[in-house]
């Protein structure tokens, strides 16, 4: 794994040789393509204890700007004037949904309330886990609205989708818009190593949970972004080489009691990892 030391030993190198660098570029030699900038979001998970005010502070704070909304700011039965009342609160405030989730689905009645609540809330995409034998429905609602669905691992725990593959098997020969949202540090737990998951899922997947975890066992404990065994610099690599055009969503669990730090820690060094490699 890259520690995060290493990383930082690394960006130290990185700037040393940013004059050969251009040396090289002028000499006319080949170099690598410029890694696209990949956006920050915030999985709502990460405000369980926190009202839509407090969370909008925290993110204008953190200047992470787009979210995954989780229900405990926005039921799922919600009426439309709600909805637009607690949408017109994000935005006037600069910030923008652009997915809802972990929505949970275990009948044909919780996905078509899921698939009604995004079209509500104006969204093309849901972070979901409906129950294995509702995906041939799901799929059909897809088809149906023209919204992604992402199915999000959940570790070893989950019977349903503990690894990214458990998800993969399931819809790799369904409709291209459904897919996974990868939680990175389930997926370590779970035995998959999240780049390897990124080069082999590609094309499905359609959301990040970014996270970091004090060890790859089974039962590992969050850590704050940089300071685990994370390879966040290889996550990034790996989403640049598949042209991952989705959001890095922070999912900070490590004290959801106070986790602005967290929060802003994990995009400060997630926004130094791209600034070395894009160098």
């Amino acid at each position: 794994m890259t520690t995060r030391r290493h990383f930082l030993q690394m960006a130290t190198l990185s700037a040393a040789a940013t004059g050969l660098g251009s040396k090289v570029r002028a000499s006319g030699k080949k170099t690598a393509a410029k890694a696209a900038d990949l956006q920050i979001g915030i999985a709502g998970y990460t405000f369980l204890k926190f009202s839509v005010d407090q969370s909008i502070a925290m993110m204008k704070r953190t200047g992470v700007m787009t979210l995954s909304i989780k229900d405990f700011h926005l039921p799922l039965d919600s009426s439309s004037e709600t909805v637009n009342a607690v949408l017109e609160k994000f935005r006037s405030n600069g910030i923008t949904i652009y997915a809802a989730g972990v929505i949970y689905m275990k009948t044909r009645e919780e996905v078509d309330r899921a698939f009604d609540y995004a079209k509500k809330l104006g969204i093309g995409m849901i972070v979901g886990v409906p129950n294995p034998d509702l995906l041939p429905y799901t799929e059909q609602k897809v088809r149906a609205n023209n919204i992604r669905v992402a199915i999000h691992n959940h570790g070893p725990e989950d019977k349903l989708y503990p690894s990214p593959a458990d998800v993969y098997d399931k819809i790799s020969q369904m409709d291209p818009r459904v897919g996974l949202c990868l939680d990175i540090g389930h997926s370590l737990r779970a035995g998959t190593d999240p780049v390897k998951a990124i080069t082999d899922y590609g094309p499905r997947i359609f959301d990040l949970h970014i996270k970091d975890l004090a060890s790859a066992a089974k039962d590992a404990k969050a850590i704050e972004l940089g300071r685990g065994v994370m390879n966040i610099p290889g996550v990034v690599k790996a989403l640049n080489e598949i042209g991952y055009a989705g959001k890095c969503s922070i999912e900070h669990e490590m004290d959801m009691t106070d986790p602005l730090p967290g929060i802003a820690e994990a995009a400060g060094y997630f926004r130094g990892v791209l600034k070395t490699i894009n160098a």
